[in-house]
């Protein structure tokens, strides 16, 4: 079909083997806790690809016609956007910022108020996270069974396999950024209502999730069934949620358990952040700190924030990883090479190369406060950055360390413990 999508999305789906250069220096590590050893290889990232990356405000480019309801009244000026891979969108020109597979997908959904998103079922997690606006979100087949209205800083985790839609109750310019679970979401179901009124509209949706405008000359396949609506008897078994089930997966600004021992780099001048776990243990290494959702997403989120001058300091891992610009302004250094150093602020993201140096720093508070950025981490299982020599040393100065197990500890204690061998 005829999309009027801005413009397609870049041809380039895979890194370029000059933009990551990797060097064959690798030493073994005999465990993930031990600091200066490493099982990585040495990532060096070019400006090219730093520039294929980032993702900026001014980059956000949006669909009008990325959903089978984009003709439906009241959800015709609803604006898709697919940051890091294509999300769920169901049209072949959306543009995809970078196509790179994470074990992820982001995006993001704009619209003006009054404009809402029809119901519908995801099968991966589908996770909400407030850049401003009020929403209003409601669940169950008739979106009847829970509603909740969401403010600026919310992160809302919707459950699997559960009609849920919500419609912009504030200003215009209100977002909602999105993160979804695994690198095919399998697309999603549509309520029956908002299916039989897309057809009423010339629009229907094939089995392998293409969208069909008969009204724009699309002729209906003949080898690929259409998608029907769903049958009431596998409705009626689809799980329930209470306003207060639904409530315990939303972490407000408020409800944030921010600690600031949760990075080895926080024992050093220039590495002093706070670190609040969302979904997932994330790269916490204070052995205590719980995140308020633990839920497998095939991601994690956090969010860190600091003061002017403060950041977290040089580090790789080997999960994929994505920083998303809350408020304030930071600065991102690559390879450990100041000249590599870019400047971020709110609505902008990049994703950081697997195994590649990085540190980001807040160089201007945000207009309430401290700087905030939200890291996404790929995968369910634990992060374990391996911190530069110069941090490592620096944090053993102030008597910190970190443990076979990964998790801080005083080094006055680990150098007096027994080492098998």
């Amino acid at each position: 079909m005829t999309s009027p999508c801005a413009r397609r999305s870049p041809a380039c789906a895979a890194t370029s083997r000059s933009a990551l250069r990797t060097s064959t220096e690798t030493t073994n590590s005999p465990h993930p806790g031990r600091q200066g050893e490493s099982e990585m290889n040495d990532v060096i990232v070019d400006a090219a690809e730093i520039g294929r990356r980032t993702i900026r405000k001014s980059d956000w480019v949006a669909c009008n016609a990325a959903f089978i309801d984009c003709r439906t009244p009241g959800s015709d000026k609803k604006e898709n956007y697919s940051f890091i891979g294509v999300g769920v969108s169901q049209n072949s020109s959306q543009y995809i910022n970078l196509t790179e597979k994470h074990g992820f997908n982001t995006g993001a959904a704009g619209m003006p108020n009054g404009i809402s998103n029809n119901l519908h079922l995801h099968f991966t997690a589908e996770v909400f996270v407030n850049l401003g606006g009020e929403f209003r979100l409601r669940w169950g087949v008739d979106g009847k069974q829970g509603e909740y209205i969401s403010h600026d800083g919310d992160i809302i985790s919707i459950p699997t396999w559960i009609f849920r839609g919500f419609t912009n109750e504030g200003p215009d310019d209100g977002v909602l950024y999105t993160v979804l679970g695994r690198d095919d979401t399998g697309g999603i179901i549509w309520g029956p209502s908002v299916l039989r009124e897309a057809e009423s509209y010339g629009l229907h949706l094939t089995a392998d999730n293409q969208l069909i405008d008969t009204v724009a000359g699309d002729v209906l396949p003949e080898d690929v069934p259409l998608i029907t609506p769903m049958k009431q008897h596998y409705i009626d078994e689809l799980t329930s949620y209470s306003v207060e089930e639904m409530r315990s997966r939303v972490v407000q600004p408020g409800d944030r358990r921010y600690d600031s021992h949760a990075l080895l780099c926080t024992a050093v001048d220039g590495g002093r952040v706070d670190l609040a776990l969302v979904i997932g243990y994330g790269m916490t290494q204070n052995r205590r700190q719980v995140p308020s959702i633990h839920e497998p997403h095939s991601f994690n989120l956090a969010w860190v924030r600091a003061e002017a001058g403060q950041g977290v300091l040089r580090y790789r891992q080997q999960q994929t990883q994505a920083l998303l610009i809350k408020s304030g302004q930071w600065e991102v250094v690559l390879n450990g090479d100041p000249a590599t150093a870019l400047r971020f602020g709110p609505g902008d993201s990049f994703s950081v190369p697997v195994g590649a140096w990085r540190s980001f720093t807040c160089v201007e508070n945000g207009e309430s406060g401290a700087g905030e950025v939200l890291v996404i981490n790929g995968g369910d299982d634990r992060v374990y950055p391996e911190w530069a020599p110069e941090v490592v040393e620096a944090a053993a100065a102030a008597d910190a360390t970190i443990d076979p197990n990964g998790y801080l500890a005083p080094l006055g204690v680990m150098v007096t413990a027994t080492e098998d061998d």
